[in-house]
């Protein structure tokens, strides 16, 4: 584990060797920019410029890596451990359809057969649950049925008491009633003739008493008939209502509870039979899920391209990183490889986010690529992205956008994604102007000058200059054609004559004879210098001067 910290430690040391290198090259680098014009130097003395009208492009230099403008990923796609048994070789090209990646299936076929398993008692029990409903439906329309019918035979039963019994009941009681009554009538009639016979001794006293007894007997059958009726109406009529009522009432309950449940018996069936339905879905989604990672386990080209193994990025970012082989084991979703199609190719190049306002989509631009440095493509722009990105430790105020260019040659060169490149794309072209070296401008606060020869040294001189590239900035007063200036600033003694500001920026006027209260260039130039700060002495290369402002509404590559 030590040895590994430490090649990691030392990988990561020589990119970072390797990142200043390259951020030192290109700042000492200097791109030339292609202009419709000759140099402009014919003519002059050495390190002067002679002022020519002519045009100039506005490039903006950039550089990068080479990408593919599509590709796929291919990432590990399997819930369980993802053992690698077989590999395609890196590098290769490979068509869709091409196999790529196997991994070990022993566990996913095992899980497959349990979900068979499941799956087989899962529908076993859905057929179950399904002949319990039905068998439980049929009992059920039975029995209500079956209530029904009682509900009806008792509302019948009651119908018939009422049109039937009752009626025929008050027709016998008032039958006998009258029947009682009419018997008593003449046997009382018959009793008080007897009485009279048998004072008058027509008829024996015997059968006077006879008389009598049967009279007694009439009314007392009147009285018990006239009883009868009372107690029918008063007490048994209301009492064979109630019954027959409640026995139409409770059929109707009864009805109602087996309605009731009955409807429980059956929801509850019915939640048994949509559960057994649920978990036979879920034991055919597990195994249509287990069968599908089962086709996961053999992966292959979606679509053509070259095959790049993940790992092999990682190395190329952060260091040592071990390459993709047979054994290895992937996490789940881990990016495995991807497939870019090298029959398209783009430059993904980062710009100042200063001048991404420049930029458009369509502009073109030319690129060279440090595989084949020989080779000039052409290029156009296809987009800008959307938010910025620092570049870390080497600068943490620097901000840039990456910009895609799509090659339109050269895609047949073999480039491959991560070749380094270089592009300078064209945003706008300068005609028919004077111009000069961005090295001859000088800034005091808004007001730009030059240096042109007089006498024996130099004076300043005011101008105006408008749109600049990398190399050039188009002049538009103080300077006319064949007018010589220095591509230098020139030491404070070889200042013959400067601009006055003391009347300000639009006041400024030639000292004459160069004396006066210096510049701000030259008192920086001679007042004393911190310890360690690099200074610029006369005949020493010195950077490029700040590029002039813009002027007009033509915006400048300034950055």
């Amino acid at each position: 584990m030590k040895t590994k910290r430490h090649n990691r430690r030392g990988g990561t040391t020589a990119i970072v060797i390797t990142i200043v290198v390259i951020v030192t090259g290109a700042a000492m680098t200097t791109l030339v920019v292609r202009n419709g014009s000759s140099s402009g130097t014919e003519g002059g003395s050495e390190g002067t410029y002679i002022v020519q009208r002519g045009s100039f492009d506005i490039t903006i230099p950039a550089s990068g890596e080479l990408a593919a403008l599509d590709q796929i990923e291919i990432r590990n796609r399997l819930e369980v451990r993802a053992v690698i048994t077989e590999i395609i070789e890196e590098g290769k090209t490979v068509k869709a359809g091409d196999m790529l990646i196997r991994f070990n299936d022993e566990e996913i076929r095992n899980k497959i057969k349990d979900a068979e398993d499941a799956q087989n008692n899962a529908d076993s029990a859905l057929i179950m649950a399904e002949s319990n409903l039905e068998i439980r439906i049929s009992s059920s329309e039975s029995e209500q049925d079956k209530a029904e019918l009682d509900v009806t035979l008792a509302e019948l039963a009651l119908e018939s008491w009422k049109e039937g019994e009752v009626v025929s009941r008050r027709q016998q009681i008032k039958l006998e009633l009258q029947t009682a009554q009419k018997d008593y009538d003449r046997l009382k009639e018959r009793y008080d003739e007897s009485v009279t016979l048998e004072s008058q001794k027509f008829i024996s006293r015997d059968e006077l008493k006879q008389d009598e007894i049967a009279m007694i007997r009439a009314k007392a059958r009147l009285e018990q008939a006239k009883l009868d009726k009372e107690i029918y109406d008063k007490y048994q009529y209301i009492e064979d209502q109630e019954r027959k009522e409640s026995d139409v009432k409770q059929a109707k309950d009864e009805q109602k509870r087996i309605k009731d449940r009955h409807e429980a018996e059956l929801a509850t069936l019915r939640a048994a039979l949509a559960s057994k339905q649920h978990q036979l879905e879920s034991r055919q989604e597990r195994l249509a899920d287990l069968q599908k990672q089962l086709e996961y386990c053999t992966v292959t080209a979606p679509s053509g391209g070259l095959v790049v193994f993940a790992t092999s990025l990682e190395r190329y970012r952060w260091g040592n990183q071990e390459t993709l082989k047979v054994g290895s084991e992937l996490r789940r979703n881990q990016l495995a490889m991807i497939l870019p199609d090298t029959s398209q190719m783009v430059a993904e190049v980062k710009v100042n986010e200063s001048l991404t306002g420049l930029i458009k989509p369509g502009q073109h631009a030319i690129l060279t690529s440090d595989a084949v440095s020989d080779v000039v493509l052409q290029g156009e722009v296809l987009s800008i992205s959307v938010l910025a990105e620092s570049p870390g430790w080497i600068d943490r105020n620097r901000r840039d956008y990456t910009v895609k260019i799509r090659l339109t040659d050269g895609n047949d060169l073999g480039l491959k994604p991560s070749m380094r490149c270089k592009a300078e794309i064209y945003v706008g072209r300068v005609e028919d102007t004077l111009f000069v070296p961005l090295q001859a401008v000088f800034h005091e606060g808004p007001t730009a000058y030059v240096y042109v020869p007089q006498g024996s040294g130099f004076a300043q001189r005011k101008v105006t200059v408008g749109e600049s590239s990398e190399l050039h900035v188009a002049v538009s007063s103080g300077l006319a054609e064949g007018d010589v200036v220095l591509l230098r600033e020139p030491h404070p003694a070889e200042i013959v004559a400067r601009l006055d500001k003391a009347e300000g920026p639009e006041g400024w006027q030639r000292a004459g004879n160069g004396e006066g209260p210096p510049n701000r260039a030259s008192a920086e130039q001679d007042k004393p210098r911190p310890e360690g700060e690099v200074t610029h002495k006369p005949g020493e290369k010195r950077p490029p001067a700040k590029r002039p402002a813009p002027s007009g509404d033509r915006p400048s590559a300034e950055g």
